[in-house]
């Protein structure tokens, strides 16, 4: 318990909150707020949310950046699924866009200098994560270069706004 509370002493409330219903979602525990259960089976979940948030409210919490350059600046991702991860939060909650192609996040970290060598390697890292931050709507061409077509989930979304310092509530 000591280690939890030292863990959790230094951080925002909000990360604080963010951080508890993290754990108590991977632990399987209900975490009693007063007024109701939050967990997926009890909390109203919607758009894949299991903590009661919904990607709408994420995206009107995310703080406003005039270009990719500012987001980018202010995550500091440090390896390639990151920095692909937060070049498709870019792409899907700032541009608009519900889906997307890879191509599209390379390009966007190309201008900035921050290429990724493998693109694909960093989305089937960000799929692979548990729970997954990327999903894989659609594949198009019959070969291992066919054209796929992506989407930040939830989770993905909830880690973009830890790494902005942002938070979800």
């Amino acid at each position: 318990m000591t280690a939890v509370a030292t863990a959790l002493g230094d951080l925002d409330e909000d990360v604080q909150g963010r951080v508890l219903r993290w754990a108590a979602e991977r632990f399987e525990v209900k975490l009693h707020t007063g007024v109701r259960v939050l967990d997926g089976r009890d909390a109203g979940v919607e758009n894949g949310s299991s903590d009661g948030v919904t990607e709408a409210e994420i995206a009107e919490e995310a703080p406003a950046y005039g270009h990719f350059a500012e987001l980018f600046a202010k995550a500091q991702p440090k390896t390639d699924p990151d920095k692909a991860l937060v070049a498709a939060y870019w792409v899907q909650v700032h541009e608009g866009n519900a889906s997307w192609q890879s191509q599209t996040l390379n390009t966007q970290l190309k201008n900035l200098g921050h290429a990724v060598g493998n693109i694909t390697e960093a989305m089937t890292s960000n799929i692979r994560k548990k729970p997954q931050r990327i999903i894989q709507l659609q594949k198009s061409g019959n070969s291992r270069q066919g054209r796929k077509t992506y989407k930040v989930t939830h989770e993905g979304m909830v880690y973009v706004q830890g790494m902005l310092g942002g938070g979800v509530s």
